[in-house]
Parts: structure tokens; sequence; C-alpha cells
């Protein structure tokens, strides 16, 4: 038993020995590929660079009933050259052609070729569009230059400015419910803000179309000022360029420019025969001002005391009605006239006066 006990423990001695220079093998082996997972990618770090550079211009564009940015072939190929030094990010594959390092980013699954949906030209144009708005994926997944759209697949990081932004929202929301409590200098102001703010937008886009439907029956040109004030995607600066691109589409005939032109001056006529007259702008101007006034003068005290003055007065039933039967109720008096009736009905006089001028001046014409 002693000898058996004994030729265990050696064994085990001989495994236990055995196996401690191989663990430490392991683990010296491991720690490469911990350090190679816990680093980060170069050519993710590299996409990422590329992605938020200025430089390289892109667009967004529907995948798959998904918004993706997305750049051209060429565009890549000119951004490298006139940034070489960004390819410094790579490291030891820094010295890769431009098509070696979009395979790989395609291998990576970082990018995705994508092709045009529509790929006829429209009727009107001369070629097809620079960027399209809706996208395909492409079966060959590897890189071209000529006439190649790519689209990156993974999610930008957002900036902080961006997530404060959207932490901003509740608050902004909260501040526009309490809009009634606020004093009424602060409601003047957000009122005049808001009004001139909606003043500059649709002067904006009436100058925009004024200028428009001018330069398109006279010379043929269809020049839109401020392109992208309307585009869905756009920089702050394309979003206040003011000059358009180059026309690409053909000249519109002089007949189609004519039956416009005609079209044009018979809204006008319909718009002047039916405009309202100096008495229905009178009248609301007065209800729009009413209207105004209420939300204006509107507070919480006065909210208040007229819901106390509304409740109606308790009466004990045990204790004998003295005002009953001595007269007319207070229901039964008629109030006297205030000054606001005062006020209505010099209004409405001279709401009437201004009827009988304007009809006067309709006979007038008339005759």
């Amino acid at each position: 038993m002693k000898k058996s006990g004994g030729a265990a423990d050696k064994k085990r001695v001989r495994r236990s020995s055995g196996a401690v220079p191989n663990g430490t093998r392991d683990l010296n082996s491991d720690t490469p590929r911990r350090k190679q997972a816990a680093k980060k990618d170069v050519f993710q770090l590299f996409a990422e660079k590329v992605r938020d550079h200025k430089g390289l211009v892109s667009r967004w564009a529907v995948l798959q009933e998904t918004r993706v940015e997305y750049f051209r072939g060429k565009d890549f190929v000119g951004f490298l050259k006139n940034h070489p030094e960004i390819k410094d990010i790579l490291e030891s594959n820094k010295n890769l052609e431009v098509e070696e390092i979009v395979d790989t980013l395609l291998s990576k699954k970082l990018l995705v070729r994508c092709d045009r949906v529509v790929k006829t030209v429209r009727p009107g144009k001369k070629k097809l569009s620079t960027w399209p708005a809706h996208l395909e994926i492409f079966p060959d997944q590897v890189f071209s230059e000529n006439d190649s759209f790519f689209a990156w697949t993974f999610v930008k990081q957002r900036p902080l400015w961006q997530t404060l932004l959207s932490l901003s929202w509740p608050v902004l929301t909260l501040a526009i419910c309490l809009f009634p409590v606020y004093p009424h200098g602060c409601k003047l102001l957000i009122l005049y803000s808001c009004a001139g703010l909606l003043l500059l937008i649709f002067s904006l886009l009436s100058l925009r179309a004024t200028v428009f439907g001018a330069l398109y029956i006279i010379l043929g040109k269809r020049v839109w000022l401020f392109p992208n004030i309307l585009a869905e995607e756009a920089t702050l600066g394309e979003l206040f360029r003011l000059w358009p691109n180059k026309d690409e589409e053909e000249r519109p005939k002089w007949t189609t420019r004519l039956f416009y032109a005609l079209l044009a001056v018979l809204v006008i006529l319909l718009l002047r025969h039916h405009a309202p007259d100096e008495a229905a702008r009178a009248r609301y101007q007065k209800r729009m001002s009413n209207i105004i006034d209420d939300v204006l003068e509107w507070s919480p005290s006065l909210a208040l005391s007229g819901m106390m003055e509304k409740q109606p007065t308790v009466v004990n039933a045990t204790e004998p009605n003295d005002f009953t039967d001595s007269g007319p109720t207070d229901s039964e008096k008629v109030p006297p006239a205030g000054d606001e009736t005062i006020l209505e009905q010099h209004e409405d006089e001279e709401i009437e006066n201004i009827e009988d001028a304007a009809d006067q001046h309709q006979h007038q014409d008339h005759i």
C-alpha cells in the first residue's frame, strides 16, 4: 500500500511540474492577444477619421429603406492624394495603395459598395444625377474609381454638443407648455420673435419663388436662390449657400413658358378679384387681436379669481329666506352697461362706417 501511494504521489508531482511551464507559456502567449483585443483596429480608426474629415465630399441617400452616408470612388482617391498624412493612422499599412485600403475596409464590413437604383437618364436631363438619392448594394464588393459609390456601415459617434442639444429638448418642451404663466413682457418678446421669424421664412420662400418664376418665363433658366434651404440633410455652409449649381436640364420650350406666364397672370387676377375688402379685413383683425389679447393678458391670479366668482353661493335651507319675496332676485336684475359694452358699440359703429364707405366707393366705381 505504501509503494502504491508513493508511486501515485510521484505521478502527481510529475503532472504538476509539467503543467507549470505549459501554464506559463500559455499566459505569456495570451498576453499579446489580450493587448491586440484591447487595442482598436487601425482600419476602424482610419475609417472614423476619414468620415469625420471635411475634405471628403459625401451625401446622404436611402439604401434598403435606411439612410446612409456615402461618397464616390474618385473623390476618395483625390482625398488621399490631397491628405496623405491621414494614412499614418494605418501604421505598418500606410504604404498600401488606395485600392488595397478600400478592399480592406470592404472586407472588414466598414464600407459597402453601392450602385444607383435609377440607371437611365430622366426626361429633360442630359446625364445621370451626380449624387443619386436611392442606392442598392452592388454585387461585386471591390474598389472601382469610375461611377462607384461607397456607403459607411458603422454608426458615427455623436459629438458632445449633439448630446447636450438632445437633452435640452425636454426642457424646451416644458418651457413651451409654461408659456401662459410667463410675465407679460416675456410673452410679448416671444410673440414678436416668433412672428418675425415666420415673416422672414415666408419672405425668403416668396422671394425664391418670384425669382425662379421670372427667370424661368423670361430667360428659360431654372435658378433657385438658397437651393439647399429646404434640404433634409445639409451642412450649415450648404444650407445658406446663395447661388445654385449650374443648370443641367434642357431649356424649356417657348410654348411652355408662355403657358406658365398666362397661368401666373390668371392666378394674380383671381386673387385680386376675390381679395377681402376693408370691412372684412377690419373684422378679421379685430377677431385676431382679441384672441392674442386673451392669450397675453391671461394669468393664474385672474383665472383663479374668475373661478371663485363663478362659484354659486351656498344658502342654508334651515335659515329663513328674507329676500325671496321682497323683490327681484340678483339673476333677474339687469346689470348696468359697463365700459366694455360702450367700447364694443363704438367698434361696431366704426366697422359700419368702414362698410358704408366701401359700398359708396364700389358704387362710384360702377358709375
